[in-house]
């Protein structure tokens, strides 16, 4: 440990050699790499914290510069968490940093949260949230949550000490249409920045065992007023039992629809007739697309849902499949007579796909 880089934190009383010393030993899984990952890893990289895990399947997108501060324009492109990387390594040598480039799944999750003390959920999709808050819990690991949404955040620690879970909170996964997405509705670059330090604050008390930990309290801040409020909830003994993960993590729809994974649309292409309808924003789609793929934002189908060719099976993309599957719901409104898929996982799970123009 370089003699002079931790002074500030070591001379703080109730921290001293002691905490400084759990920050070294250390090892946390940050779960995405974007908006409130970028800051998480930021600070407690800078910290002094020994090892960090890094799970992210994302490429850095030019509309994440605004709020993932960590990332260069030369970096637009690569995977972020090659990217991010390269720069926390350059921010702190002695830290051991382990990349995962997926996302979680029911495959690998339990795997993966297994070798760290404490895992912070910096997702932006509520399968996630709920897969790595099961798996928390059955691995007995305490879970550092954050959320965003506009100009408003939240915070709170999950599984800690016995405490609440996640599903104490939230005990059902919404339905999809009633979801925010930041690519539709944005959201204020600094606002990550806020948030994300919270959760390393948060992650840093667990660790340290200082201070008061945000267990059975969500911690909700308005950045328009600079109000913050204090929620309490309760344990239900139930959500502590959970012995294995549940068999899928798809978000709930009204109408039922039909999907595929993202990584059988190659084969699709190439031996069938196929409509592809790619609902991303336009510098999302000029970014990378699938070259057959027609884009029509999932905010314009309504108005646009003449382009449609729906004489041949519909597929819908997005970049996770949230947003498509929002948009087959509403496409199975407006066509009834039509063969209407989305593709799970989007363009996130292509990464690697060859075939964009």
């Amino acid at each position: 440990m370089k003699t002079a880089r931790y002074d500030r934190q070591r001379i703080l009383k109730g921290f001293g050699e002691e905490g400084q010393a759990k920050l070294k030993a250390a090892k946390i899984l940050v779960v995405g790499a974007g908006g409130l990952g970028v800051p998480v890893l930021t600070y407690l990289n800078a910290m002094g914290v020994g090892t960090l895990g890094i799970a992210d399947a994302d490429l850095v997108s030019e509309s994440n510069l605004h709020r993932q501060v960590i990332y260069k324009e030369n970096q637009i492109g690569l995977p972020k968490v090659e990217a991010i990387k390269d720069n926390l390594q350059a921010q702190n040598s002695e830290t051991i940093i382990n990349v995962y480039k997926s996302f979680l799944t029911i495959d690998n999750a339990l795997e993966i949260i297994a070798n760290y003390d404490v895992v912070v959920d910096a997702s932006d999709n509520f399968p996630t949230r709920y897969l790595v808050n099961d798996a928390c819990v059955i691995l007995k690991k305490p879970l550092v949550y954050g959320a965003l949404h506009g100009f408003e955040g939240q915070v709170s620690v999950f599984n800690y000490d016995n405490g609440p879970t996640y599903r104490c909170l939230f005990p059902k996964m919404p339905k999809v249409d009633a979801i925010p997405n930041c690519n539709e509705h944005g959201i204020l670059g600094v606002l990550p920045g806020i948030i994300g330090n919270l959760q390393a604050l948060e992650t840093v008390k667990v660790i340290t065992e200082i201070g008061e930990v945000l267990s059975g309290v969500l911690f909700l801040y308005d950045g328009l007023s600079q109000r913050t409020q204090r929620m309490q909830f309760n344990t239900i003994p139930e959500n502590l039992e959970l012995s294995e993960l549940q068999d899928s993590y798809e978000l709930d729809c009204n109408i039922p629809v039909k999907s595929i994974e993202a990584i059988e649309i190659e084969k699709l292409i190439t031996d069938f007739d196929i409509e592809l309808i790619d609902v991303r924003t336009k510098e999302e789609f000029v970014q990378n697309h699938l070259a057959k793929a027609k884009h029509i934002p999932l905010l314009d189908l309504k108005q646009r849902k003449k382009e449609i060719d729906t004489r041949k099976p519909v597929y819908v993309i997005c970049q996770s499949g949230i947003r498509s599957l929002k948009a087959a719901v509403l496409l199975k409104e407006l066509l009834p007579n039509t063969e209407i898929i989305n593709v799970s996982g989007g363009m996130n799970q292509l990464s690697s796909y060859a075939d964009f123009s």
